[in-house]
């Protein structure tokens, strides 16, 4: 027998019913008129209806069939309305969100969750790309920013961001993970929201310069082993990176899906170390400097380390393990909609930062036993990776999960696995198999199976 522990409900976030928007209520109001309206709401089966309900509502009388609406009788906006374009005022609930149980007693050493609930494939749009601060947004001045290169190379640099972009430009798909994602609930479920449990992720395409590019030019000395990079912000938050990643595929990225870097994505440019932990991506990236060992910044002594239950900490570990979690359904995309007999897409995002996602399985009794989901679209390594199963939806209480695996050969523990290995006095890296409690009418809740 599966023993369970279920969401706390004393913690501070926003609740699953805050969270359903008035989209939900009206795609519930309208789910019976269509069968797009239906797919709208995870649904990708037809329901049957019978001729005599389907005539009336064709003509008798269902006023989004047989009424203009005023977007087909009069012009809409000219081209020039809008010359920066914006999502539809629609979709005002798909939003960043953010938690005082998450923040430094401010938003300046914050973070905001990004809604992965409500994105489709793998890119993440640049407006909803999660946001983590140490202190605020910098808003910086390119033309009066400068990145210099230093330490123990043969030539110092000092580069303009004109500079920056003559050398060879790099394009590629990245995921970026904040370590503490999911990080709240090594002890037990936290959150009743998919985007608040593992809202601290998003995907982008990146494109920016190869270190390894710039230091052809410069001559990197025999003995430099290690690189600082140092934000420009005023916390100045800098880490370590040894040299054999900043060799390997390390970039400096100035562009975001196709355009400039946003501010709170490190404008006008960032440290991208694919795969590996988002505080090693130092934003407002000013400097470089070489050296033969480690710098030991705040932020990989006091911060960013996993305290194991001997009491011991672990330092210097650096990619985010291979790590999955179903999207739909979620809390805040239940199956409280669906009836016996409807067919339903599972689906859900995996990566890894140790490589490419080979194969996600698929549980609905906690991990007793497992079927294997199908990747669909781009699988890329060290991107997100979509996953999806068919599912004849029977009205009855299942332990939804899923369980990843990576062409490194390493397979996502279960949480007992975790834990015992770990402990759960961590704070990062936590990627145990994430579970969905499924009641009899649908509704989704934040569990963990630790046996």
């Amino acid at each position: 027998m599966n023993k369970i522990m279920k969401t706390s409900k004393d913690v501070e976030a926003v609740s699953s019913e805050e969270i359903q928007s008035d989209r939900r209520d009206f795609f519930r109001k309208t789910a019976t008129y269509s069968v797009s309206a239906l797919a709208a709401a995870s649904v990708i089966a037809p329901v049957a209806i019978d001729a005599s309900e389907k005539k009336e509502k064709c003509e008798g009388g269902d006023p989004a069939i047989i009424e203009e609406k005023p977007w087909g009788t009069t012009f809409g906006y000219p081209v020039t309305h809008n010359l920066y374009g914006q999502p539809s005022p629609y979709e005002h609930n798909v939003t960043r969100r953010n938690t005082k149980l998450l923040s430094s007693g401010n938003w300046y050493a914050s973070i905001a969750m990004c809604p992965i609930q409500d994105l489709n494939g793998i890119i993440t749009p640049n407006g909803l790309f999660f946001n983590r601060c140490h202190g605020g947004t910098a808003e910086i001045d390119p033309n009066e920013h400068r990145l210099m290169i230093h330490g123990l190379v043969e030539k110092p640099l000092v580069l303009t961001m004109d500079e920056l972009k003559k050398y060879p430009k790099v394009s590629r798909i990245h995921f970026i993970e904040c370590p503490a994602n999911g990080g709240p609930e090594w002890r037990g479920p936290q959150f009743p929201s998919l985007q608040f449990a593992k809202g601290m992720m998003s995907c982008a395409e990146w494109t920016g310069v190869y270190i390894k590019d710039i230091l052809k030019d410069l001559g990197l000395k025999p003995n430099a082993k290690w690189m600082l990079a140092e934000g420009a912000d005023n916390s100045h938050m800098g880490r370590t990176v040894p040299i054999d990643k900043v060799l390997d595929d390390a970039i400096i990225a100035y562009a975001q899906n196709g355009e400039a870097l946003r501010p709170e994505q490190g404008y006008p440019i960032r440290l991208l170390v694919p795969g590996w932990e988002g505080n090693l991506h130092v934003k407002w990236l000013c400097r470089l400097e070489f050296s033969d060992k480690p710098y030991y910044a705040k932020e990989e002594t006091a911060k960013y380390t996993v305290l194991k239950k001997t009491g011991k900490a672990i330092q210097h570990f650096y990619a985010n393990e291979v790590n999955s979690v179903i999207t739909s359904p979620c809390p805040e995309y239940p199956w409280t909609d669906l009836k016996k007999g409807d067919i339903v897409e599972i689906e859900g995002l995996a990566w890894s930062g140790m490589g490419t996602i080979e194969g996600v399985d698929i549980s609905f009794d906690g991990g007793k036993n497992w079927v294997e989901a199908s990747l669909k679209g781009l699988v890329l390594p060290k991107a997100w990776t979509r996953f999806s199963y068919i599912y004849k939806y029977e009205g009855k209480p299942l332990l939804l999960s899923s369980r990843a695996r990576d062409d490194a050969g390493y397979v996502q523990p279960s949480v007992k696995q975790e834990r015992d290995a770990l402990g759960v006095e961590c704070v990062y890296h936590r990627n145990g198999v994430h579970t969905w409690e499924i009641t009899e009418k649908g509704e989704v809740n934040n569990v963990q199976v630790l046996s």
